[in-house]
């Protein structure tokens, strides 16, 4: 993708709303830069995917000026719309300010992976990655809300979805005047997803389903979900059908209750249930007895966008952390100058670079050469998620006192990036899918 046509995808970024003067972040632009890819090892023909598979139409893969300026215009929207005292109202309330979803619509970033005529940017997944880390870096929840949307509803959409599905359902959901969800968990099934109970029973014209989902992010405010449900329980992984929920139109769907989290306060979280809905038949998402297929196609995409989430938050932590330990001094000298401190500055810096590398590594390979690899996916938000925290805990630690006090955003981001390794498979599981991936991979070596 050319700079300018950038420029064009993006104008309307800067050009619906005048830019109020906020200082920059302290920490400056976070680099794109990453180490060059190292070779790979060979690849089998179901690891190997062609890009055009798994991207919008048209796609080019954006280059480092694209990707830059893309950074560049996300962190004029962050300053001029998701403040800190945005952020931390977020938090403090626990409720999602409704008017964002306008503004991401407006600026351009509700469809990053979408198709061009259906209001999509078509840019790939390094720069959805971009968008998620830099919303990250203002609001861990208000980003985590956008992903569910943007990621977790409109990519699998973009990828599964029939034409007139998208014309449908994508206009709206790309222009923010829509809400969009992802239900697969429930309270007795959340990674082992066969287990899933809720079922849709075939009826005249369509379906219906009865059932609940838990932990579904943005699930108290979508108009569009994404369901999974067993259209044929006793036949495993192969009976499991994907449908789209017009929440809005579908008597008998209720959101039971919101949640009350310990962190990402405000991405609007629920548990959702369905009493004979009727879903038509045309909104089956992708292929009868699918489901499954449907959900893995997104999944490894899904933790590799996600991981940019922690990047944001290691950002935020230092972001915090630095001007704070330059400016703090104890004994006539800044605490900056005390080698522990430094120490302990030194590692979050690294921390994040490291993590940063990992995931746009993975990225770029998926923009530029269509390999998805699942070990690098899971590996990426596996590093990353555990790195945050850590960082998260080394800038209270940074602030002492003030640290562990609500005025300051280290309690939030901390709070923030637990979530990482809980949400989108645990790290448990992260692990175990990077090893059952190599089980796969080194299968003709065992006897």
């Amino acid at each position: 993708m050319s700079t300018c046509t950038l420029s064009r995808a993006l104008a309307r970024a800067t050009t619906t709303t005048t830019t109020r003067a906020i200082p920059r972040r302290q920490f400056g632009p976070a680099s794109t830069s990453v180490s060059s890819r190292a070779a790979a090892p060979a690849l089998s023909q179901q690891q190997r995917r062609h890009a055009s598979s798994k991207h919008p139409k048209g796609f080019e893969p954006p280059s480092p000026d694209d990707l830059a300026e893309l950074r560049e215009r996300v962190q004029e929207f962050t300053r001029r719309e998701l403040t800190e005292e945005v952020a931390s109202t977020t938090d403090k309330s626990n409720s999602f300010p409704a008017d964002m979803w306008a503004k991401m619509g407006d600026a351009g970033l509700l469809g990053i992976t979408a198709d061009e005529d259906v209001g999509g940017l078509a840019m790939g997944y390094q720069a959805h990655c971009v968008v998620m880390e830099e919303l990250s870096r203002a609001s861990g929840s208000i980003a985590l809300s956008y992903a569910a949307h943007s990621q977790l509803c409109v990519n699998q959409l973009q990828l599964n979805g029939s034409p007139a599905q998208k014309a449908k359902y994508m206009p709206d959901l790309i222009a923010g005047t829509k809400v969009g969800a992802l239900a697969m968990s429930e309270s007795g099934s959340g990674s082992d997803v066969v287990s899933m109970r809720t079922r849709a029973t075939a009826v005249d014209g369509g379906y219906l389903l009865n059932g609940s989902k838990m932990w579904i992010t943005n699930g108290p405010d979508a108009d569009l979900v994404v369901v999974y449900a067993k259209t044929a329980p006793d036949a495993g992984a192969k009976g499991i059908t994907a449908f789209l929920v017009d929440t809005r139109n579908s008597p008998g769907f209720a959101c039971l209750r919101k949640l009350d989290k310990m962190g990402m306060r405000g991405s609007n979280t629920g548990e959702l249930v369905f009493e004979d809905v009727f879903v038509p038949q045309e909104n089956i998402l992708g292929a009868f007895n699918g489901g499954v297929r449907v959900l893995m196609e997104g999944l490894d995409l899904e933790r590799l966008v996600l991981s940019a989430g922690p990047l944001g938050l290691m950002q935020a932590s230092l972001d915090v952390a630095l001007p704070y330990a330059h400016g703090r001094k104890q004994f006539g000298t800044p605490i900056a100058h005390f080698q522990l401190l430094q120490g302990k500055l030194a590692d979050m810096y690294t921390k994040l670079q490291a993590s940063r590398a990992y995931t746009y590594a993975t990225a770029r390979a998926v923009d530029e050469q269509g390999i998805i690899r699942t070990q690098d996916c899971a590996g990426a938000i596996l590093y990353a998620a555990e790195r945050a925290t850590e960082c998260a805990l080394d800038c209270i630690q940074v602030l002492g006192g003030m640290g562990y006090v609500e005025e300051m955003p280290a309690s939030r981001i901390m709070r923030d990036a637990k979530l990482y390794e809980i949400g989108a498979g645990t790290s448990e599981v992260r692990r175990m899918v990077i090893g059952r991936a190599f089980n796969k991979e080194y299968a003709h070596t065992s006897n």
